[in-house]
């Protein structure tokens, strides 16, 4: 009777538990709490300075539990806004936040900027230390990026005083970028338009599991480095299904400068880019400038490039950036009129100030070029070191016709075999032995 009993027990525990997890599956997930800004102080006139009303929201948000701050119609002026834990942001179709041109708008933080941890410039939009954190909706950020400079060096006397003591102390004030995550870990930026950038766009620093998709980028071309997305020591990272238009590299994968770069030494590994197309720009996906962390295992698959792009695919580094970019593939992608298809220059940029060259060397290797057609008017260059030439690259099924050859100097290892090239001046391939 009691083994019975005991039986019978274990059954309804069994069908309770069952009963249990079948429910919570079809339970519905509750819906995110939605935070408008215009219903929470915010005014979206395109002229009224709303930092503090956002903020507020912002941390209204995270205090109740989290949600989505919603931008809505209309043009919300604002400077630097920090999102917290548990906030994502979703700008409507017609909700524009749009960047204030007032340095003091935009305090100076702990980041890493080109390749160097420093105190510099926040972001408009920072997130720092957050997971599971979303940037959506089919609106726009707008940096005002091409006011900036005019700002700054035509107009001084329509700064505030608290930005103008700014530029007297720091001898060089930064630009924001547009949108910094730093420190992350399962990150989201969906569908979103950026706009004008006053320097990078989407910077993506320290960042683990980050997912980039359908986002259009696009710069008015006076902008000195708005480059579109920076990928700075991070690792898992797929960017998918964008369009990039900027006036520097349309995609640059970073992992630190010189010295600095070194004694943090974190790589950026593991990322995919795909379905891309990219327009005007110095270079379409770019391997560097700042290699002194690494960068490993990265993959450029069905893109488009045009517009007079300056090359589509692009290494670059200097002497004194050691370590390793290794197993990189670029397939399946066709450009249209590039300055030059191919750039690997491990002496890129060499102008002052210049670090000395590393004790070990930068190295590239591991190359794989498959299923690349178009038009350039250049083919372009490979340029390794005398002491660390470039090694291991290899051609398939890539066709491009040019006006002038490919340049080859300190490499190894190349196998031309699967690069046919159609060029009108001059030999298709030279090599300077020297």
């Amino acid at each position: 009777m009691k083994k019975y009993n005991a039986n019978i027990f274990l059954l309804i525990t069994i069908l309770l538990i069952t009963t249990c997890l079948s429910l919570s599956a079809k339970s519905p997930i509750k819906p995110q709490k939605r935070y408008v800004i215009s219903e929470l102080g915010a005014v979206g006139d395109g002229s009224t300075v709303n930092t503090k009303a956002i903020q507020d929201v912002i941390d209204k948000c995270s205090v109740e539990g989290g949600g989505i701050v919603v931008i809505p119609k209309g043009t919300y002026l604002t400077g630097a806004i920090f999102l917290k834990k548990g906030v994502n942001l979703f700008i409507e179709k017609e909700g524009v936040l749009k960047g204030t041109t007032n340095p003091s708008d935009y305090p100076q933080i702990k980041t890493r900027w080109e390749g160097i941890e420093c105190t510099w410039t926040s972001a408009l939009v920072n997130a720092d230390g957050l997971s599971n954190i979303e940037i959506n909706g089919e609106g726009t950020i707008d940096g005002s990026g091409a006011a900036w400079p005019k700002i700054i060096r035509n107009n001084p006397q329509q700064l505030s005083k608290a930005a103008l003591d700014s530029l007297r102390k720091i001898p060089r004030i930064g630009r924001p970028r547009l949108i910094c995550f730093q420190n992350c870990a399962k990150v989201r930026i969906v569908n979103v338009k950026l706009l004008n950038q006053a320097v990078w766009c989407l910077h993506i620093l320290y960042c683990k599991d980050v997912r980039v998709e359908n986002i259009n980028i696009s710069a008015d071309h006076t902008i000195l480095s708005s480059d579109g997305i920076d990928i700075d020591s991070s690792n898992g990272v797929l960017v998918t299904g964008c369009s990039i238009d900027v006036n520097d590299d349309c995609i640059s994968i970073k992992s630190g400068k010189d010295d600095d770069g070194v004694r943090v030494n974190r790589p950026s590994e593991n990322i995919i880019v795909e379905k891309c197309h990219f327009g005007y720009g110095h270079g379409g996906v770019a391997m560097g400038s700042e290699t002194s962390g690494g960068i490993h295992n990265v993959e450029v698959r069905n893109c488009t490039v045009d517009a007079g792009n300056w090359a589509p695919i692009r290494f670059k580094t200097q002497p004194g950036r050691t370590n390793v970019v290794e197993n990189i593939t670029f397939r399946d992608m066709q450009m249209t009129d590039a300055s030059m298809a191919f750039e690997m220059n491990m002496e890129w940029r060499m102008v002052p100030p210049i670090a000395p060259p590393s004790k070990v060397p930068p190295i590239f290797r591991h190359i794989r070029f498959i299923n690349i057609t178009g038009t350039a008017k250049s083919v372009g260059n490979i340029h390794g070191l005398k002491d660390s030439p470039i090694k291991d690259v290899i051609f398939k099924n890539c066709k491009i016709s040019a006006q002038k050859g490919l340049k080859v100097d300190n490499a190894e290892d190349i196998d031309f075999s699967g690069l046919t090239i159609d060029v009108k001046e001059g030999p298709a391939i030279i090599r300077n032995n020297n």
